[in-house]
C-alpha cells in the first residue's frame, strides 16, 4: 500500500492532466483528480472531493492538494465529514510541484507525514548541497538518454535510493544537490552529454552509487 493523492483544482482538465503527469513517475500510486462542477462548469465540488479521497485510499492515508483558495475549504470540508478524519490531510503547497514531490515520496513508501512535508517543501528553491568528504564514495558519470536528467529519469534516480542509509548527492558544475530530491534534480538542468558527478556517504554508499550507476548506463530504462 502506498499513500493515495487527491489534486483539488476549479478545473476538471488541469486535474486530470497533472494526475496524469504525476503517475509517469508513481505508477504505483493511487492519485485522483477531483477537478470542476457536475455538468463541467468550473469550480469545486464537494461530493466529488470526498469520493476522490475514498478512491485514493489504500489504507496508508491520503494526501490532499488544491490550487486557489476555494478549492482549500472544499478539501478541508471534505476531510472533516470522513469516518477518520485523521487518515486524510490537506497540504498547502504549489499544486504542480507539490504533486510531483509528493507522488515520488509515495511511491518510495513514505508515511503520510512524509509525503505531506514533501509536498510543502516543493515550493522552496532547492538547497545547493555538499556530502561530507570524509569517507564518501564518488562516481562520474554521463548522460546519454535523450532528455537528461528531467522528470521521469529524476523521479526513478529517487526511487532507486528509497530505503538506502544513504546520503546521496549529485553535482553538475558548480551545483550540488540532494540526490533524494526530484525538483532539486531536475533544477541542475542537466541534459544529454552532461557529465554529472554523484557522491554518497552512509553505510549503504556503495549500494547507493551502484544503483545510479546502472540506471544513468542502462539511460533510466528509456
Amino acid at each position: 500500500m502506498t499513500v493515495g493523492i487527491v489534486l483539488v483544482s476549479h478545473s476538471a482538465k488541469l486535474a486530470e492532466g497533472l494526475a496524469e503527469l504525476a503517475a509517469q513517475m508513481a505508477p504505483d500510486v493511487r492519485i485522483r483528480p477531483a477537478g470542476g462542477l457536475d455538468g463541467g462548469g468550473i469550480g469545486t465540488d464537494y461530493d466529488e472531493v470526498v469520493a476522490a479521497v475514498q478512491r485514493a485510499d489504500s489504507g496508508d492515508g491520503v494526501v490532499l492538494l488544491y490550487d486557489l483558495g476555494s478549492a482549500q475549504m472544499t478539501a478541508e470540508l471534505a476531510v472533516e465529514s470522513l469516518a477518520d478524519p485523521s487518515s486524510a490531510v490537506v497540504v498547502d503547497a504549489p499544486l504542480v510541484e507539490g504533486a510531483v514531490a509528493a507522488a515520488v515520496a509515495a511511491q518510495g513508501g513514505a508515511s503520510r507525514k512524509a509525503v505531506g512535508e514533501a509536498a510543502a517543501s516543493a515550493g522552496l528553491a532547492p538547497d545547493l548541497l555538499a556530502v561530507d568528504s570524509d569517507g564518501a564514495e564518488e562516481q562520474e558519470l554521463t548522460l546519454a538518454n535523450e532528455v537528461g536528467l528531467h522528470a521521469r529519469p529524476a523521479a526513478v534516480l529517487v526511487r532507486s535510493l528509497a530505503g538506502l542509509d544513504a546520503e546521496v548527492s549529485v553535482r553538475l558544475g558548480e551545483r550540488e544537490v540532494d540526490g533524494h530530491s526530484v525538483l532539486a534534480l531536475m533544477s541542475l538542468g542537466a541534459r544529454q552529454g552532461d557529465r554529472i558527478v554523484v557522491r554518497a556517504s552512509g553505510p549503504q554508499a556503495g549500494e547507493a552509487l551502484a544503483k545510479v550507476t546502472a540506471l544513468v548506463e542502462t539511460n533510466f530504462g528509456e
